[in-house]
């Protein structure tokens, strides 16, 4: 390979693309967590919600979510990176905003009030007799604007590795890719510390509407700012040559070259690699795990430790601010990597290492008596952990994959980490309902708290779990090749 002393000046145009990626990463998670935060305390009182309501409704999520990661894969190789990303923001910030009209529209189609305000929908959902209605229509509604919201966010993680793959080597794109994921931990940084306190002042839907704009303002900067690199007039020949080193001595670099650059995998050829069902199985696992943090933190603080919103903002904030530890999850297989490990046995070696940290988790519960801020750092390592974690896998499809068919492979195993998801979201629902309803004893636990004990024990194994199975399904490196 290569070598490109320090000395050698060249231009730095791709972190501009890497931070513009770590933005709309941080508008998608962000766009995501506004129900979370508003669903408790605003939304569940005016449509009379349960929390199996909520799971069922953030279980749609992860499901459409999923199956939506795996045509937009296929459609953002077919458009390619910039058009597949200004229609993915396009569509998930018009879903993020339409969700404030749910109340309005309730109001409309059970009271035939249509042409009222925010404010005017909420007072007209009081009057309304059957909350059984209530709860079926405003369910829906959200629903509706869920998947919406979900088609587009499909589009964020197989858009932005596919230009990671485009803009950065092998060897810096765990690290590259662990800034942009970071975005996921910013947004879940910001969310708390503006959105209740948004919907507090303004309303719940006035929080939905300038939360979800916000991808509107990223499209107008990406328009102007990505090129392919070697189109790219910001980009030097010293830069281009170290962003293309990998060719040099890439074996894949028939499957790169001008003559094959247009082949394709067909989705139903990228089942039949075990790397993409190892890739799928670690999602599988996993995403669900990052989800039911993200999804349920706000409303653990409220049942268990009866903090609204507002209260539990500035640990929501600490929570994920612990996450951006994450940061070491791309440096670590690099310096396995510079031992003399190949970039998949450096990866799954900080994978498993990462996979342990969330075993803290089940101290959560036990701990909690002594003081909240004890739970709230145990989820906050954990989560770093699966960020570390995610970043790796992420990168594990560029190492093993031509990029013909990056995006189509990541969109695969994020289908396969929304059904996991969704399975988790929907569960959880019905597994706090049920616990409350029957107060349920697990290991000292009582009802709730018994929930949430349950649904760690869940979260804390399952990476470890997914580890050996991907190490089962492939063993070494072994990159796939163009026919």
């Amino acid at each position: 390979m290569a070598s490109f002393p320090s000395q050698v000046k060249m231009t730095q145009y791709r972190w501009v693309i890497c931070m513009m990626l770590f933005m709309a990463t941080t508008v998608n998670y962000m766009d995501r967590q506004v129900l979370s935060l508003t669903w408790a305390d605003h939304i569940a009182p005016e449509f009379h919600w349960t929390d199996s309501d909520y799971g069922n409704i953030t279980a749609v999520f992860s499901l459409v979510y999923a199956i939506g990661l795996l045509f937009a894969g296929r459609l953002i190789d077919w458009l390619d990176t910039k058009k597949g990303y200004l229609w993915a923001i396009g569509i998930w910030s018009f879903g993020a905003c339409i969700h404030a009209y749910c109340g309005i529209a309730t109001a409309g189609i059970l009271h035939g009030d249509w042409f009222v305000s925010f404010h005017g929908a909420s007072e007209i959902i009081k009057t309304i007799d059957s909350t059984a209605q209530v709860v079926t229509v405003s369910t829906t509604l959200f629903v509706i604007a869920r998947c919406i919201l979900a088609l587009g966010e499909g589009g964020n993680f197989p858009a932005a590795i596919k230009a990671t793959a485009e803009y950065f080597p092998k060897k810096d794109r765990a690290f590259s890719t662990s800034i942009f994921n970071a975005g996921s931990t910013a947004g879940a940084l910001l969310a708390p510390m503006t959105i209740p306190y948004i919907a507090a002042s303004c309303g719940w839907e006035m929080s939905f509407i300038i939360i979800g704009a916000l991808g509107f303002v990223w499209m107008g900067f990406w328009v102007f700012i990505y090129k392919k690199p070697e189109q790219n007039p910001h980009v030097d020949k010293a830069e281009l040559a170290y962003i293309q080193q990998d060719k040099i001595t890439d074996k894949q670099v028939a499957a790169e070259s001008d003559s094959t650059h247009k082949k394709k995998f067909s989705l139903l050829k990228s089942f039949t690699y075990r790397q993409t069902w190892a890739f799928a199985v670690g999602k599988f696992m996993t995403d669900g795990v990052w989800w039911f943090y993200l999804f349920w933190a706000p409303a653990y603080l409220k049942s268990v430790y009866d903090l609204d919103a507002t209260e539990s903002a500035p640990m929501i904030f600490i929570l994920y601010l612990i996450t951006l530890l994450s940061i070491i999850g791309g440096w670590l297989p690099s310096y396995f990597i510079k031992k003399g490990m190949d970039p998949y046995a450096g990866r799954m070696k900080a994978m498993l290492i990462f996979a342990f940290f969330p075993l803290l988790v089940l101290f959560a519960q036990p701990l909690g008596d002594l003081s909240v801020w004890i739970p709230v750092c145990l989820i906050g390592i954990a989560g770093a952990a699966h960020q570390s974690w995610s970043a790796n896998i992420f990168s594990t499809v560029g190492d093993m994959f031509p990029k013909s068919a990056i995006a189509t492979i990541t969109g695969i195993g994020g289908m396969a980490g929304g059904i996991g998801s969704a399975i988790i979201q929907k569960g959880s629902g019905h597994l706090f309902d049920f616990c409350k309803t029957e107060n349920t004893s697990f290991l000292g636990f009582q009802g709730i708290e018994a929930g949430y004990f349950i649904m760690f024990i869940i979260c804390a194994i399952a990476y470890l779990i997914g580890w050996v199975i991907m190490k089962i399904l492939v063993p070494r490196y072994k990159p796939i090749l163009v026919d």
